[in-house]
């Protein structure tokens, strides 16, 4: 049994050099617990920041299965070390089927969104653009696929 890991982010990576990074991560990913990664770009109708939270609100749900484990990368959620983001992943993997992890655009996710989340995850207490934090996410949850295995690529 193995869980299926999906990425979602709101916006486009507008760098190359974080193209080639998440290329890089996508690529040794295959080994471990492969993820998918979406873009989600729905079209705004509003400027308002209320309104662009519920248009993208509206587009993530479209997408989720009602069983899919939602974990929102949140400045305000949980922070974890490396070797517990490990503990937590092999946890996930053994028992859910379906894990999702979203980025939300530039204003953050609204209250709907929260209310569905089953966890929200801080990456730092500091705020990052969407195209790094997403890069600094692959980069983790590629070295806590090593940690479980017991590769040599994080040391403590």
């Amino acid at each position: 049994f193995m869980a299926k890991f999906e990425l979602l982010y709101f916006g486009k990576s507008k760098y190359s050099f974080i193209q080639e990074g998440e290329d890089l991560f996508i690529d040794r990913l295959r080994h471990y617990y492969p993820m998918s990664i979406r873009s989600l770009s729905p079209k705004y109708r509003s400027k308002t920041k209320h309104e662009i939270q519920k248009t993208e609100a509206d587009v993530l749900f479209k997408l989720l299965d009602e069983k899919a484990y939602l974990v929102l990368l949140d400045e305000n959620g949980k922070t974890y070390t490396s070797r517990k983001f490990a503990e937590k992943l092999e946890h996930l993997n053994a028992y859910q089927s379906k894990v999702i992890f979203v980025i939300g655009g530039a204003f953050g996710f609204h209250n709907n969104v929260y209310a569905r989340a089953n966890e929200k995850l801080s990456l730092s207490s500091m705020t990052f653009s969407h195209q790094l934090i997403k890069l600094v996410f692959l980069e983790q949850y590629y070295r806590a696929c090593t940690i479980i295995r017991g590769e040599k690529y994080h040391n403590d």
